[in-house]
């Protein structure tokens, strides 16, 4: 069933700027693995049910999902809405006047927000997936959550039925003559979620690498050529120097 997101789009969470250690925590490191074609048909299940209904990827049509090995039938009965044909856009469900009724703006386009946030902590993929994990239940924000990594974000959990409710523990120091409270690295569970923690992580791993993915379908077919050039340069350099000792060998 497609889930209509009520929130800030992440988007718009992404677009503030990449936090890193000094703004938030130190970033994870995503899982990408952009050869791994169940982890990329999980992501794009995520995506479509959890992402699309606010947020567009314009530059992604849903039959270049059969490069994930998905054929057209099962993209029509797994990831469509009913109004969408197989050849279109992945165009956000979400009314363009509502969404900036809601939010003050449309929630932008995620084509490429993956490779678009690479900072000082890592690369766009380990933001995102810090950002994704690291959600907690806080009164004081009109949304009723905060999150680590982007300390007074603006966009709710959109997976917390997924994950469940839990609490970042803290501690006090003293940092250049102020009390500063410092996360721990631990979490306090609140309520449970659907997923157990690590299969939780495992899924916004996969979420992330659809988003890698879909900024650049094309990597691995440009990574296989490019292989192939290097080998065929190493085969001609071989070639070329042994033409050219045979061609110098009674020259002295």
């Amino acid at each position: 069933m497609k889930k209509l997101i009520l929130g800030v789009a992440l988007g718009v969470s992404l677009g503030g700027g990449a936090h890193a250690a000094s703004g938030g925590i130190a970033w994870d490191k995503a899982p990408v693995d952009t050869t791994n074609l169940a982890s990329l048909q999980n992501g794009a299940k995520i995506f479509v049910n959890y992402c699309l209904s606010c947020h567009s990827a314009a530059f992604m049509r849903f039959n270049r999902l059969t490069d994930l090995g998905l054929t057209e039938q099962q993209i029509k009965d797994n990831l469509l809405f009913t109004t969408d044909k197989v050849g279109n856009t992945m165009k956000a469900s979400i009314d363009p006047i509502q969404a900036k009724a809601w939010f003050g703006a449309n929630p932008p386009d995620l084509t490429l927000i993956a490779r678009s946030r690479a900072g000082a902590g890592g690369t766009g993929a380990d933001y995102i997936y810090t950002l994704m994990r690291t959600y907690y239940r806080d009164p004081s924000r009109p949304t009723g959550w905060n999150n680590l990594a982007f300390p007074n974000i603006g966009m709710p959990n959109p997976l917390w039925q997924l994950q469940g409710e839990r609490e970042p523990v803290f501690e006090t120091r003293e940092e250049h003559g102020h009390e500063a409270h410092v996360f721990t690295g631990q979490w306090k569970d609140v309520t449970a979620g659907t997923m157990p923690q690590q299969d939780f992580d495992e899924t916004v791993g996969d979420l992330v690498n659809y988003l890698q993915w879909m900024g650049e379908p094309t990597q691995n077919k440009r990574v296989k050529i490019g292989v192939g050039v290097m080998l065929f340069l190493l085969f001609f350099t071989f070639i070329a120097w042994r033409l050219n000792a045979a061609y110098w060998k009674d020259i002295k």
